[in-house]
């Protein structure tokens, strides 16, 4: 990477080198165990002009999106984010009968669902195939396709303009920011609204987040940055709310700029934390690679311990962050003997680069491991709720994120 996507400036600083590794979500069937395994290098820097955290665009959305192996609605505490940010969108923005919604990236259906319940009209714009067809199955329209202007002005000629515009974990999926945005910026109604959610650079640097770091993830936003980023497509960051999701994001709320008029208080107030902690100068990524490294070498010390005293660890959860974590940290079968997941699709494949196991949540009842490494830390509320069954043998909770956490879950 020689310069910035968002400013073109070249002047790039490292923050963090984790290695090479493969795509996240490039879960291998048991045919392609002997086959060779692409890696890329993984190296997050920032732009000392624009201070847009990003990593090199190795890998296209087409790669990664045209069939995916994640879906938003095995995670009960995600469709119940959608509900009521659905419930608080049509009451916020007096949405009703006449009024249309469309979402980017809308996966499976699991917000638009709600749109659907309300009797508002709506369409979902989803590059992959198999979650694309899957919110079809759930009555959601749902168009396959990647974002682009031309996607945007033919959606907006066809339906009409869209009163509101959801585009939530997606911001961060598309190399392209400056044609993404304006994108968004064709589908939404000259006095309409856009609202992303995506997650929030302070809380990765603050928190040691660094496993959502990944090659889908092409850059990594302050307010500060995604300010001028909604400027590059012809939006006006008009309001942003913290949100404890994926470990910290933030909702920002944006309009066309001609209609955009002053930010909220809250705007102001984001972006003093952003200065305060030093995410305008490079003194705030100083200690980054330092405190990830601490990560790995606690996780690591633990597994090896646990193995050496005859101590079975399993993980839950195959998250795409879960990958990063792995990889980086060398993780493999003689250390954690699998890992299970809620979705089906992944059942009977094997993490990328790590080759673990993964099988159907079942397992961990059957098996009684000593301690479940749980890979999805920002679902940790719902999982200790979900894993509690453990207590009954004894076996406790790990979490790796922001530090080594071990947890005695009671019933």
């Amino acid at each position: 990477m020689t310069r910035c996507r968002l400013c073109g400036s070249a002047a790039l600083a490292s923050v963090v080198d984790l290695g090479a590794t493969p795509p996240c979500e490039s879960f291998l069937a048991a045919d392609r165990l002997d086959l060779p395994e692409p890696a890329y290098p993984l190296h997050l820097r920032v732009c000392t002009d624009c201070w847009l955290a990003q990593i090199p665009p190795l890998i296209t959305p087409e790669d990664t999106f045209q069939e995916y192996a994640y879906f938003s609605s095995y995670s009960t505490s995600w469709v119940e984010h959608a509900r009521t940010f659905v419930d608080g969108a049509v009451q916020r923005l007096g949405l009703g009968g006449e009024s249309f919604v469309v979402e980017v990236a809308s996966n499976d259906g699991y917000l638009l669902r709600h749109v659907v319940d309300q009797g508002i009209r709506c369409l979902g714009i989803e590059p992959s195939v198999n979650v694309g067809a899957a919110a079809r199955d759930e009555g959601v329209p749902t168009l396959t396709e990647f974002l682009s202007p031309d996607t945007g002005s033919a959606v907006r000629a066809e339906h009409g303009p869209a009163d509101l515009v959801v585009a939530n974990n997606v911001y961060a999926h598309i190399p392209d920011v400056v044609g993404f945005t304006r994108g968004l910026r064709a589908l939404v109604a000259d006095d309409g609204w856009v609202s992303i959610e995506v997650q929030h650079l302070l809380t990765l640097i603050e928190e040691n987040q660094y496993d959502t770091i990944y090659h889908e993830h092409f850059q990594y936003y302050t307010v500060a940055s995604a300010i001028r980023a909604l400027e590059s497509g012809g939006l006006t960051l008009v309001d942003v709310e913290l949100l404890p999701t994926h470990g910290g994001s933030i909702r920002l709320w944006a309009r066309p700029a001609e209609v955009a008029g002053e930010p909220s208080r809250r705007v102001a107030e984001v972006l003093d934390r952003e200065k305060a902690a030093g995410l305008q100068e490079l003194s705030g990524y100083a200690e980054f690679s330092a405190r990830v490294a601490k990560v790995r070498r606690d996780l690591l010390r633990f597994l090896i311990e646990a193995a050496e005293r005859g101590e079975t660890v399993v993980g839950y959860g195959a998250p795409g962050k879960g990958n990063t974590l792995l990889n980086h940290c060398g993780i493999r079968p003689d250390l954690l003997a699998y890992t299970v997941d809620r979705n089906p699709y992944k059942h009977g494949r094997f993490t990328p680069g790590t080759r673990i196991p993964i099988l159907p949540p079942e397992r961990i009842a059957a098996d009684k491991p000593d301690y479940v490494l749980v890979l999805p830390w920002n679902l940790r509320a719902e999982l200790v709720e979900q894993l509690s069954f453990v207590h009954e043998w004894g076996g406790r909770l790990v979490f790796p994120i922001p530090e080594l956490s071990i947890v005695e879950v009671k019933p």
